[in-house]
């Protein structure tokens, strides 16, 4: 174990000297940032970041933050995380609350979402596929003078064979998962558009870059044929800025929730 990282340890008591016989890579590969050296006084300063392994592994999903947009509000999602128990209030440990809806920040729908006799049968998100989660994906630019409509699937020419496709649009320019306010002219997929993709490609996964995958205006008629055969699952709200478009390996995995229509997501790019 690194100094820097060992030092903060045994100032706090957590460590002892069994730990110095710890391999030196133990911490400092989870944990590549430096925590500090020195004194015991010194300032920990832990860096969170969203690109990995020299450029290699992107986080596209979005910290949940009080300020996160949520459809059809202005006020965001609120606090999501509390400090239920406290060490400084006398806990032994730390011990965080947290609670959401399941359709906010980087989710997943399942078909039970839009349809109440899937929802009844039992279509939940433990239902859905790992094997369309994970795998090869194809970022693309969708037109950023229009929606999705049937007439942008076809000029993107996505190859057959392309299972996983993440539409990065202009929500990603307009930055809108980053602002409290829901913009209700977002971009997204028109009923067209999603029944063009459905009938015409080989795509299983659909990711989109803002709270839905459908357009305001076509809510619910978008994500219909999408969800009606049971095959395609979509991934809301990817955080797909500053990363290049092209060809990754896709890995999502979410929360089991049982009955739950939704469900938060982690996913991450890997070239």
């Amino acid at each position: 174990m690194g100094s820097s990282l060992l030092l903060p340890l045994l100032c706090a008591g957590v460590v002892t000297v069994a730990t110095l016989f710890l391999p030196s890579s133990f911490a400092s590969e989870a944990y590549p940032s430096a925590y500090g050296s020195g004194s015991c006084n010194v300032e920990l300063i832990p860096v969170k970041r969203e690109v990995y392994a020299d450029g290699r592994i992107f986080d596209i999903t979005h910290p949940y933050t009080p300020n996160m947009p949520t459809f059809g509000t202005d006020e965001g999602i609120g606090e999501v995380i509390w400090l239920e128990k406290s060490m400084k209030n006398g806990s032994i440990t730390n011990n965080s609350h947290m609670k959401m809806p399941t359709h906010t920040g980087t989710h997943v729908d399942s078909p039970g979402h839009v349809f109440d006799h899937y929802f009844d049968a039992g279509f939940d998100v433990e239902t859905l596929d790992l094997e369309v989660l994970n795998g090869p994906a194809l970022l693309v630019d969708a037109p950023r003078d229009k929606n999705i409509t049937a007439e942008a699937m076809e000029s993107l020419q996505i190859p057959k064979g392309v299972r996983r496709v993440l539409f990065r649009t202009l929500n990603t320019d307009r930055k809108l998962m980053f602002k409290k306010e829901f913009e209700s002219d977002y971009a997204g997929f028109t009923e067209d558009g999603a029944r063009w993709l459905v009938e015409n490609t080989d795509i299983k996964l659909v990711g989109i870059d803002y709270v839905s995958v459908a357009t305001y205006d076509h809510i619910v008629s978008a994500h219909l044929p999408f969800l009606e055969g049971r095959e395609v699952i979509l991934v809301e709200s990817l955080k797909l800025d500053d990363v290049p478009a092209g060809m990754y390996n896709v890995h999502c995995l979410h929360l089991r929730l049982p009955g739950a229509e939704g469900a938060p997501i982690r996913c991450i790019l890997i070239k």
